[in-house]
């Protein structure tokens, strides 16, 4: 059985509808940057990592350039990356001036031994690495200035590997006009990411809910139980929905190479390569 697969989300809520066309295009494209690597027998946590690059490039979504602007109109971007074969795990929070994430927070799972960077720690990090400083005018797209309200929005990709091996990555430059130094679920990890032997795992979405469910975990968990994909998706949604309010969605991988995705929002732009070929949905 081919286990290769990979599915990629471009957050959840309401969004602009004439955009959906092109933000389901790009999420294509995320996802088959990853698929390509996965054919030539690279890792799931390259393929997850490559993916959310794509995403985060492009200013359409709230992730890298385009990302949300806090209270003070300045750019705070979260993000995570699980390898689940070793459950080594690297993110970054809080940081500013970083126009890739996703690529930090790999350093920092590669370089150890700190599993968690924030704010001007990371920075200095990034600097040691050789990341470059990204100004403030490159990051902030004009769409960003204009729109200085409260939603939501992240960025993510999980991904299984010719070996079985899964992996999750997830980005975000977090909700609108929050409090410097808010930190949301996504670098969190068993929050809005998590991978392990038999389930990688991105969620979005409202952050403060998301952490208080613990819900990426709380989807491993049920998966363990089931052993289906998409079950597991709607069964977690269900436990959400019995329990809190907020918009939330999620995407998974098993190691069986069957992605699923649930969200209780109306949009939530994504895109799944599996065996069985090509499905994208709003």
């Amino acid at each position: 059985m081919n286990k290769t697969a990979i599915i990629v989300h471009g957050g959840c809520g309401d969004v602009e509808q004439s955009s959906i066309p092109e933000r389901l295009q790009v999420a294509q494209e995320a996802a088959e940057a990853g698929w390509k690597l996965l054919l030539q027998g690279a890792s799931a946590v390259d393929a997850v990592e490559a993916a959310v690059l794509v995403l985060e490039d492009n200013p359409l979504f709230n992730a890298g350039v385009g990302s949300a602007l806090n209270s003070e109109g300045r750019v705070e971007a979260d993000a995570a990356i699980m390898d689940g074969a070793t459950l080594n795990t690297g993110a970054v929070a809080a940081v500013t001036g970083i126009a890739n994430p996703i690529h930090l927070a790999r350093l920092v799972m590669d370089v150890g031994p700190h599993v968690l960077l924030v704010g001007r720690g990371a920075e200095q990090f990034a600097r040691s690495r050789g990341i470059p400083h990204c100004d403030l005018e490159h990051m902030v797209t004009v769409p960003r200035r204009q729109q200085w309200e409260d939603a939501h929005g992240t960025v993510g990709a999980c991904a299984c590997d010719s070996l079985g091996r899964l992996a999750a990555a997830t980005s975000t430059g977090g909700s609108f006009n929050k409090m410097p130094g808010r930190v949301g679920d996504s670098p969190i990890v068993g929050c809005g990411t998590y991978a392990d032997g038999h389930v990688g795992i991105s969620c979005t979405g409202n952050g403060e809910q998301i952490i208080r469910m613990t819900l990426a975990r709380l989807a491993a968990y049920l998966y363990a139980e089931s052993g289906n994909a998409q079950e597991t998706c709607n069964r977690t949604l269900e436990q959400f929905d019995a329990t809190l309010k907020g918009e939330v969605g999620i995407i998974l991988v098993d190691r069986l190479g069957r992605a699923a995705r649930g969200k209780n929002s109306r949009d939530m732009p994504t895109c799944a390569i599996t065996a069985d070929g090509v499905t994208t949905g709003r």
